[in-house]
């Protein structure tokens, strides 16, 4: 997760303040003004109540300790500000004691669409509506745990299941309607249309399928997994997902439904 970015995080003040530009929060306000219409009609109802419940301003980047006050009062959870990329160790380190890693910094008009990096807006907007959610919150926790004592070569596959869940998770409600619950989806106008489209290969929930799975983070995802609900969470919670990164390794990756990066132009 560490590696070069241009992006530079913002630091709290001693009151725990962190001062944003004007600009910075008219990115927001864009931002937000995009997904407005996209998430009430794709977004699943888990997210939907998160949303309400942190109440985020649309005019302006929000401050952590209002995310906070939600978190704590919902799940018991709360933010932690980060640069724009930290390591495995810190990440699964925040994970395991309930604090979400917030990059503290939005991204710029030019990565409008579509952001490699994690911004404020990717974190506060596409993840923490969602930590507001028991079963969620749950998976979230039980990850940290087990990437904290995995190894480095497990961590590697532990990633694909964090990628296809958290990040860019769908579901498939009880109605067979196709929902969005992944935070890497829902902060990113260009990949919410996308997802919703018929171009991606959508495949359910598969333990081992996933964590044979590559991907790549600088193009839209070319396939997506489905979840039942958002308490299917608690499910995979249960299962024992060690062993099953175990049998992927030995079985071996997927071949990729996308070209090498070096041979794309």
């Amino acid at each position: 997760m560490s590696k070069a970015t241009a992006y530079q995080a913002k630091y709290p003040d001693r009151h725990g303040h962190i001062d944003y530009t004007s600009c910075e929060h008219e990115t927001w306000q864009a931002l937000y003004q995009r997904q407005q219409d996209n998430v009430p009609r794709y977004a699943c109802d888990a997210y939907l109540n998160g949303l309400s419940e942190l109440a985020l301003p649309s005019e302006r980047i929000p401050q952590l300790s209002e995310i906070d006050t939600v978190l704590s009062r919902t799940t018991g959870w709360k933010t932690a500000a980060v640069p724009a990329l930290i390591s495995f160790e810190r990440f699964f380190q925040l994970l395991a004691n309930q604090a979400f890693p917030v990059a503290t910094f939005i991204r710029s008009k030019e990565e409008f669409d579509y952001l490699q990096e994690p911004d404020i807006f990717h974190e506060i907007f596409g993840h923490c509506p969602l930590l507001t959610n028991p079963s969620f919150a749950r998976f979230s926790h039980q990850y940290g745990k087990l990437g904290l004592a995995a190894s480095k070569e497990e961590r590697v596959f532990l990633a694909r299941l964090y990628w296809f869940t958290v990040e860019f998770g769908l579901i498939r409600q009880a109605d067979h309607q196709l929902k969005i619950y992944g935070g890497g989806i829902l902060s990113s106008p260009g990949e919410t249309l996308y997802a919703m489209s018929e171009k991606p290969l959508v495949k359910p929930f598969d333990l081992i399928d996933i964590l044979r799975t590559p991907y790549r983070i600088d193009i839209m995802q070319p396939i997506y997994y489905t979840i039942e609900s958002i308490d299917y969470l608690d499910e995979i919670v249960k299962m024992d997902v060690m062993s099953a990164v175990t049998q992927a390794r030995q079985l071996g990756l997927h071949a990729p439904l996308f070209e090498p990066k070096a041979n794309v132009s």
